[in-house]
């Protein structure tokens, strides 16, 4: 099950790939070893404050980051329970990640082009019963 650790280590792992950097190297920027970043990126150890801001000085964003995004399960219950909604799981797929740097660098026409045909393509998906890859 996914916890708020464990989506704020994927963002971080996410990150940090994204930059080129690796375990090591963010551990020694943040003053911890390779390890503890591990233990970060897999949610089994939660990042406190201090270190979440660190890391984010480090990776170049605003601690939001780690965050946004993340809903509260569907039930509305927040005990632990239920797995909070990731709304950004999507860009954990390099695929997806490609269409998004592409899809922002057309112009206005283009995106509203590509958007319809998107928006087609998957109502097509819906109404014959196929199940979206991802």
């Amino acid at each position: 099950m996914d916890t708020v650790d464990t989506v704020v280590g994927r963002r971080i792992r996410a990150r940090r790939s994204a930059l080129g950097l690796s375990q090591a190297e963010l551990g020694r920027a943040v003053g911890v070893r390779f390890q503890q970043v591990q233990k970060y990126e897999s949610g089994a150890n939660r990042v406190s404050a201090s270190r979440l801001w660190a890391i984010a000085e480090v990776l170049d964003v605003h601690i939001s980051h780690f965050f946004e995004g993340i809903q509260a399960p569907d039930s509305g219950v927040i005990d632990g329970s239920d797995a909070p909604v990731d709304r950004l799981m999507f860009l954990q797929d390099r695929d997806s990640v490609e269409m998004v740097e592409i899809y922002s660098s057309l112009p206005p026409a283009q995106k509203r082009a590509v958007l319809a045909f998107v928006r087609t393509m998957a109502v097509d998906t819906q109404m014959s019963g196929e199940k979206v890859p991802g």
